[in-house]
């Protein structure tokens, strides 16, 4: 009997053993649940990645309303704007880029690409010899030149953005056409960001409390509405005294001195050829200007011309270059 009891305890003992190694067994298989969230977000993330790979054929229009049909990514690219080369380095193709034009000095090694003439009339023969897949330029060239360059069988894009949000889906269309998409949106990402940093700093400045701004980036020349340098001014919270005005236009001294900006600004390395003075002096110097509450206050700044005149990657860098000289108490 006691042999019988004995041997059942033993059994009853090894029930329990087995039960208890059952329960760690699941109980480790609890614990690896939270490894599944991973995966999924790895899926994700793949999913997202996917997505931003470029499906070809691809067709797109340009600003002129031409139509193009991409087969592939393009294998060489000429760039005869400042700015489209600027935006087609930051999203990782400078390999394929063949050419540019003679002003192109960003980045560093824009410089060292062969050169293909001026942004309003290229070297139609070098661009030709250089076998482009596409040709990309922007707002200095004219329907014109470009229906004249088709003509010769070059295949042009042109872009003519008027906003910052023009060149962010200028950006993000080259990041289509090159399936360069992913990198496209990092470069969009920062300008958003930029571009964020100085809306919210203005947002609270009430109408009274908002400078007047005028802009000179020719000597004797301002811009008015249906511009992007029109834009930057407002994004930065000022008012441009040429608002009432379209597009560029020659200045009428005896309207700035009446409209009596709180803050001038200028591009820094413009020379004129005649006089050789700065631009800077040459708003100085201006018969009655000393008047002007800019010119009183000391409020005459000169920015990086680049920054201010082209609408690449860096348009959001030159906003904020802009917020700075109008608000510096805002963005010490």
């Amino acid at each position: 009997m006691n042999l019988s009891i004995k041997r059942w305890s033993t059994g009853l003992a090894a029930l329990l053993l087995a039960l208890s190694l059952a329960a760690c067994g699941n109980g480790s298989k609890e614990q690896s649940a939270p490894q599944e969230p991973a995966k999924q977000e790895a899926s994700q993330q793949q999913t997202q990645t996917d997505s931003l790979k470029t499906t070809y054929p691809l067709t797109l229009q340009d600003a002129t309303g031409e139509s193009f049909t991409f087969n592939e990514a393009p294998k060489k690219i000429v760039s005869v704007s400042p700015a489209e080369t600027e935006a087609l380095f930051a999203i990782g193709l400078g390999n394929v880029i063949v050419g540019v034009s003679d002003f192109d000095d960003y980045p560093e090694e824009a410089k060292s690409k062969p050169k293909m003439g001026g942004i309003m009339k290229p070297n139609e023969e070098a661009i030709i010899a250089a076998q482009p897949d596409i040709v990309f330029t922007g707002i200095s060239m004219s329907e014109e030149a470009v229906k004249k360059m088709r003509g010769l069988g070059i295949k042009i894009f042109k872009t003519d953005p008027k906003t910052v949000d023009d060149v962010i889906q200028n950006i993000e269309t080259y990041g289509k056409i090159t399936d360069h998409q992913a990198e496209a949106q990092k470069v969009v990402d920062q300008m958003k960001a930029e571009e964020n940093k100085v809306v919210e700093a203005v947002k609270s400045l009430s109408g009274d409390k908002k400078k007047k701004v005028y802009i000179e980036f020719s000597p004797g020349w301002t811009v008015g509405k249906g511009e992007f340098m029109d834009e930057l001014i407002n994004l930065a919270g000022g008012i441009n005294v040429a608002a009432d005005t379209q597009g560029w236009n020659e200045i009428s001294e005896e309207k700035i001195i009446k409209d009596n900006p709180d803050v001038i600004l200028y591009a820094k390395s413009v020379v004129d050829d005649k006089t050789k003075k700065g631009l800077g002096d040459i708003i100085k110097g201006r018969s009655g200007w000393d008047q002007i509450t800019a010119v009183k206050n000391g409020a005459v700044i000169g920015l990086d011309d680049n920054l201010l005149s082209r609408p690449g990657p860096r348009v959001t860098q030159g906003l904020q270059e802009v917020a700075k000289a109008i608000y510096p108490e805002l963005f010490k």
